[in-house]
């Protein structure tokens, strides 16, 4: 394993399971100290014992809810500068989500608070603790967000199409200030997120022929991109789209 991020420190949101998981425990395997957030505590502390490699720390952190986010940025502020943040967690309520006539306020409300709000909240305090360092931050977006996907997913997909927007917005209100904002777009990756999808036969099947490359994508099939976007070698991008989506939103 190569150390393009030694002597980095990152945070990872939603890293108890899934994308956030996979890509905390890469990050610290190429050497950053790495946090593991997410609203399971407990899942976010066994994710952190199991990485190789870097320092590992675990902490709680609601990221529809302001003071629990500033709390988690102040014992990140408390050991060192941070110069990495992955805004990843996110919901996707399956079988409540459904089209715009037949929705839920709640289930609305809900998808917004977490995804939309959540992301708006962690860039927030990502870039007052990287005001005057520079820093990488990165989002994880949808290809529902650019594409209808087969799939009737209203909330989930308005929620995701305003986080593309915020990253673009906030790459080009901090550029000056040295801080990068990308967008990293998987496309059908088998995580406990779908689950709904992956046990229905049908519908797995569906997304699986709608990819160029003709499979499922895995967690590890994000890594590569988000260490790329967070190392050095990505200096010249920001406010850009990156899919790894197996081809799904090019047909």
């Amino acid at each position: 394993m190569s150390s393009k991020l030694a002597g980095k420190s990152a945070l990872v949101t939603g890293a108890g399971s899934g994308i956030g998981l996979a890509v905390a425990q890469r990050f610290a395997a190429e050497g950053a100290r790495v946090y593991f957030a997410d609203i399971n505590h407990g899942a976010a502390a066994a994710a952190a014992s199991d990485a190789a490699g870097g320092t590992s720390t675990a902490l709680a952190m609601d990221i529809s809810d302001e003071a629990s986010v500033a709390a988690a940025y102040a014992t990140i502020a408390a050991e060192g500068p941070l110069d990495i943040v992955v805004a990843n967690a996110g919901v996707q309520l399956f079988g409540q989500d459904a089209r715009v006539g037949d929705l839920d306020l709640e289930v609305w409300e809900k998808t917004v608070a977490i995804n939309q709000r959540g992301a708006f909240l962690t860039l927030k305090h990502a870039v007052r603790a990287m005001a005057g360092l520079g820093g990488s931050i990165i989002c994880t977006g949808s290809p529902t967000a650019v594409v209808a996907c087969g799939q009737t997913f209203t909330a989930y997909s308005s929620s995701k199409a305003g986080v593309h927007g915020l990253a673009r917005v906030v790459a080009a209100d901090y550029a000056g200030e040295g801080i990068r904002v990308n967008t990293v777009v998987p496309g059908y990756t088998e995580t406990p997120l779908v689950r709904t999808i992956a046990a229905d036969p049908v519908s797995r099947a569906g997304l699986v022929d709608s990819t160029m490359l003709g499979r499922a994508g895995t967690a590890a099939d994000v890594e590569g991109i988000m260490v790329f976007l967070a190392s050095d070698d990505s200096a010249y991008a920001t406010g850009g789209l990156f899919t790894v989506d197996g081809g799904l939103t090019a047909l």
